[in-house]
């Protein structure tokens, strides 16, 4: 009797601990599934692969076999599992690596358009352009230019060019194709297209870009009397744009073209005290306007 206690005391003994041993695995096994799961999950989240998990029964060790045999099939297991894990995490890793490397492309090629832009459209100069008989529709009656700077400060909108563009939208695609017709010297062509830019899309950064360049296309095709009204309109309305400065700049331009240099000089006085920190090709620029239209000081 008592050596059959005995047996079963030393049986108990051996179990518990490869019972233990057991249950510690499958804990792991069920952790390490479930983080391949969300890995898979974040690599795959469309959902059309496959995940390499599968479910599977219940491992049973047949009657006789040693327990060391269940725990050996789930350590295999758990090996597997792991691989698994660390093949997802490096796909996940690649992607994000890739996603990175795309964002800093596209970022670049815009910042290089912009400056490209920037610089073409800054580097031309306006040609020389007579309108000396303008007609009675286009001279700038409606909106007087030969106003004190005190009347144009008082004149400007409060209303700030808030929006913020995308990086494609039909905005900038329009401005675009404006200013490549500008560009090609195709002014009749450009000015309209420029004109609508601002008018559908007045709260877009482009609008004061098109706005402007609708302006000096007029005065390139020999129109200085309608670039007028547009290059006022576009400081009034929107004072606080990309190519503020630039309209007040071809708003004097276009006044000494209609032979009106006094006001020229008023609006020439205006651009330096509104904007003392306007963009360096007008600064260039702006001494010899003011000689050419004999402003004083």
């Amino acid at each position: 009797m008592r050596f059959h206690l005995l047996a079963a005391l030393l049986l108990a003994g051996t179990a518990m601990p490869a019972e233990a041993q057991r249950q510690t695995i499958d804990k792991r096994v069920e952790k390490l599934e479930g983080e391949l799961r969300a890995v898979q999950r974040k690599v795959f989240p469309s959902g059309n692969v496959e995940p390499e998990i599968r479910p599977e029964g219940t491992i049973t060790a047949p009657v006789g076999v040693p327990a060391t045999s269940a725990v050996a099939d789930l350590t295999a297991r758990l090996d597997s599992l792991e691989a698994q894990l660390a093949r997802a995490t490096g796909q996940n890793e690649e992607a994000a690596n890739r996603i990175r490397v795309l964002e800093e492309a596209l970022n670049k090629f815009k910042s290089d358009a912009e400056y490209r832009l920037t610089t073409i459209e800054g580097s031309r100069a306006a040609p020389p352009a007579e309108d000396s008989q303008p007609s009675a529709e286009a001279a700038p009656q409606a909106r007087e230019p030969a106003a004190p700077p005190s009347k144009l400060a008082a004149a400007e909108s409060t209303k700030a060019d808030t929006a913020t563009p995308a990086v494609s939208d039909a905005a900038e695609a329009a401005y675009l194709d404006g200013f490549r017709a500008w560009e090609g010297g195709r002014f009749a062509e450009a000015a309209p297209v420029l004109e609508e830019v601002a008018k559908k899309f007045p709260k877009h950064r482009r609008a004061s870009y098109a706005q402007n360049l609708a302006g000096r296309a007029y005065l390139d095709d020999g129109k200085p009397a309608t670039a007028a009204k547009l290059f006022l309109a576009n400081y009034q309305a929107n004072p606080k744009g990309d190519r503020a400065a630039d309209s007040l700049y071809f708003l004097g331009q276009a006044l000494a073209k209609l032979e009106k240099t006094a006001e020229a000089c008023k609006v020439y006085d205006e651009l330096q005290e509104v904007y003392p920190d306007m963009r360096a090709w007008l600064k260039q620029r702006l001494p010899q306007a003011r000689t050419e239209a004999k402003c004083e000081g």
